[in-house]
């Protein structure tokens, strides 16, 4: 599950925060700072000179059976008859002129299958979508680390089967929480009985890395609690365990009920994060960043060696993000279900041409690459390689961002025992990457953000 949320960034702090949690930056800059594109650039134009050894491909797919009370990602409820194939065809449209763009020496590190909810898809039709990464986009699966999010009532024996079959090393379930009463106050509709079931049917599978999915500041939610779902999610030993705290977005259904900031909420959340990590830490887990946790000794089968700062993104459906060293591009974005179900519709309607343009993105410049690397690093438990940073940008992080780790430094988010060649959070600094993170935010990101309607 990706929680990404679209407040509006904080600057970089100079007093105190009013929450540690401002936003998850997943990517940057958020789609919210994309705008419409007027020289429309044509795609074999945006990915000429660029590195096309290392790509990861990302499918998305747009349908859930249901919509969280926390979600704001982009998907609908449902399907009517007929828009899952259109929504296939529209895919296999795109992908030829995507792929002519990024021409013959294309190769992929990496693939994901993501959402929404890909089984929502029937076992055929992501037979079929698997066969448009291999096919049309030329994306050996059998040889790349594959991830697949799913879901408890979406994870069934044949879909599960289509799934291994090719290739996929990564399956990942949002579980949210094995407790009944706080899955229903997350709106998330969900027995335990059918939760452990589908864990078993992943298994059984035999995809070799499962994650699990677990949020915390549930409403009713105790440590008590918070550790019977950690317990519950361990008895099936789980390669990973991303650990989420709960945000309440706006037009989700949370949202239409939340009342502003809450500081009590806040110490909450922190204080389940910190149990959470800790019990974690003692059951034989490495900490990889604020939210992911992996099993020590297990694969990596996530992301091998995909490095997120430099590499490319070749994204394909209606909500997916491609990104070149220059622009960051996509389709336009939503969170009101009624805009969303208009933009998946128009998506399904376009011809192949149209798919060889860059039309919704925004273009990337050298400060904004320096915040890219450096917060995507940074946010990782084993921090930012100093020198491959100066090489890449000609002089050390420090220089460039004085202030804002300066600012972190006296907060003592940074860890003062790293070696002088790394540049890592501490123990505190992790725990507070919602807030680090957006502090790195450009002045010209932020007001975009801001400014970004989105209904």
């Amino acid at each position: 599950m990706n929680t990404a949320t679209v407040a509006t960034a904080s600057a970089p702090p100079t007093g105190r925060l009013p929450s540690p949690y401002q936003s998850y930056v997943y990517a940057y800059p958020h789609k919210t700072a994309y705008r419409p594109l007027p020289e429309r650039p044509a795609l074999r134009e945006v990915w000429a000179g660029e590195k096309v050894d290392a790509l990861s491909l990302y499918l998305h797919v747009p349908f859930c059976e249901v919509r969280c009370g926390f979600c704001n990602l982009f998907t609908r409820v449902g399907a009517p008859d007929g828009l899952t194939g259109a929504y296939l065809d529209a895919l296999e449209r795109q992908a030829g002129p995507v792929r002519e763009a990024l021409g013959e020496d294309a190769r992929f590190a990496a693939a994901a299958l993501g959402g929404g909810t890909p089984t929502f898809l029937t076992a055929a039709e992501l037979e079929r979508l698997l066969d448009i990464a291999e096919e049309r986009m030329g994306a050996d699966l059998r040889t790349v680390p594959l991830s697949v999010e799913t879901s408890p009532s979406t994870a069934t024996a044949d879909r599960l089967a289509v799934l291994a079959g090719r290739g996929t090393t990564r399956l990942s379930i949002g579980v949210q929480s094995f407790v009944e009463a706080e899955a229903r106050a997350a709106v998330r509709p969900q027995r335990r009985s059918d939760v452990e079931a589908a864990l078993a049917r992943i298994r059984d599978s035999g995809v070799p890395v499962l994650n699990i999915d677990l949020i915390y500041g549930i409403e009713g939610q105790t440590t008590a609690t918070w550790l019977r779902s950690l317990e519950a999610a361990l008895a099936w030993e789980p390669e990973e365990l991303y650990l989420y705290p709960l945000y309440v977005r706006p037009l989700t259904g949370l949202g239409r009920a939340s009342t502003g900031p809450d500081p009590a909420w806040d110490e909450q959340r922190l204080a389940l994060y910190r149990h959470g990590r800790d019990h974690l830490l003692a059951r034989g887990y490495e900490q990889v960043s604020m939210r992911m946790f992996r099993r020590v000794g297990a694969p990596d089968a996530a992301t091998a060696d995909h490095a997120c700062q430099t590499d490319g993104m070749v994204g394909l459906g209606c909500g997916a993000r491609s990104y070149t060293s220059a622009l960051h591009y996509s389709f336009d974005y939503a969170v009101d279900m009624r805009r969303i179900r208009a933009l998946v519709d128009a998506y399904v309607s376009r011809p192949a041409a149209s798919f060889a343009h860059a039309e919704f993105g925004r273009w990337t410049d050298t400060d904004e690459a320096r915040r890219r690397y450096l917060l995507q690093s940074l946010l990782q438990a084993e921090g930012l390689e100093v020198e491959g940073y100066t090489a890449r940008f000609g002089a050390p992080p420090a220089e460039h961002f004085p202030a804002e780790l300066a600012a972190f430094a006296a907060r003592s988010w940074l860890d003062a025992d790293a070696a002088p060649e790394r540049l890592r959070l501490s123990a505190d600094g992790l725990a507070h990457s919602d807030a680090v993170g957006p502090a790195l935010f450009s002045p010209a990101v932020r007001a975009a953000m801001a400014a970004y309607d989105l209904r």
